[in-house]
């Protein structure tokens, strides 16, 4: 019989009916997919360095739920890992860091998502040092990486707050989580109305900033797509001003696309573009989405900074 380890955690919530051991079904049913879709998510990067799309993808792992505690509106879950599969990377059962990983990684997203920032290089960053000074096989990841993922846990970690924002039987809910013989850890903030309101809001810089990068994905009915920004190390969203919707621009978007799946370096080519475009970020200050102006295959004057 397989041995597991675990990570446990709980959201709970308070106020309006959740006070009196009420809630709305569908609201709750909704905010559940959503927690665990988001940890399905945090789960399977920190173990294989993937971003998943679809929550059933999860692999070497599972996560399960206890029946609602008595007298609240606080679920129980745990974040299950093989104990075969730490011996796999390297780890003693018994003092795997992996569950404290999983547990540092989904506060990183929650907060991130709720425009409350983490110094990434005091949490995460220090515990991947640390394990740098082992044989350990854990996928050691960036904060790239992780700001990828906050943005798919996005409309999941909305979702947590359907029961505040749908039949509002709920005001307030936390998370929380430990692992092994560790101390109760309140993640992220308080999830309520501010917080639902924050998730997806964006400051726009009205400079214009110079992007070099590769195409990943392009729509050529919405002249929507993906850049790999090889400053951020990853794909950003993207759309064409009116003004860059030029048959030139086109062909520069279509051809590093081309390159770019290919996978390979033509001659004369590396499918490397260069836009002027105006960037918009989280309140974090994560890169989102960028809204392109001008698309060339050479260096704009200034390359690497900005233009007011």
């Amino acid at each position: 019989m397989e041995v597991y380890r675990c990570l446990s955690l709980t959201l709970s919530y308070d106020g309006n009916q959740s006070s009196n051991h009420e809630i709305d079904l569908y609201d709750v049913a909704k905010a559940l997919m959503g927690f665990q879709r988001s940890l399905a998510l945090t789960t399977h990067l920190v173990l294989h360095n993937e971003i998943i799309t679809q929550a059933p993808a999860l692999k070497e792992a599972f996560i399960l739920a206890s029946p609602p505690i008595e007298g609240s509106w606080k679920i129980p879950a745990k974040v299950m890992v093989p104990v075969s599969m730490l011996y796999a990377l390297n780890f003693v059962p018994s003092s795997s860091p992996v569950g404290h990983l999983v547990r540092s990684a989904y506060d990183y997203v929650v907060n991130e998502t709720l425009g409350f920032h983490v110094d990434y290089d005091q949490s995460l960053g220090q515990q991947y040092e640390d394990l740098k000074q082992t044989d350990s096989k854990l996928p050691v990841l960036e904060q790239h990486r992780l700001d990828s993922l906050a943005e798919k846990c996005e409309i999941a970690i909305k979702e947590m707050h359907r029961p505040i924002k749908g039949r509002e039987t709920a005001l307030s809910a936390n998370i929380k989580a430990w692992s092994f013989s560790e101390a109760i850890q309140v993640l992220g903030p308080e999830l309520n109305v501010d917080t639902y309101n924050s998730i997806g809001l964006t400051d726009t810089d009205t400079r214009k900033h110079i992007i070099v990068g590769k195409i990943s994905s392009y729509n050529s009915n919405t002249f929507k797509g993906r850049i790999y920004e090889l400053e951020e190390k990853r794909p950003i969203s993207f759309e064409l001003l009116n003004d860059a919707k030029t048959q030139n621009a086109i062909n520069l978007i279509t051809n590093s696309l081309v390159v770019n799946a290919r996978r390979e370096v033509e001659e004369g080519s590396n499918g490397v573009i260069y836009c002027r475009a105006y960037k918009e970020t989280s309140k974090t200050g994560t890169l989102k989405n960028l809204t392109i102006i001008e698309v060339s295959n050479r260096e704009f004057p200034g390359h690497g900074a900005f233009e007011l």
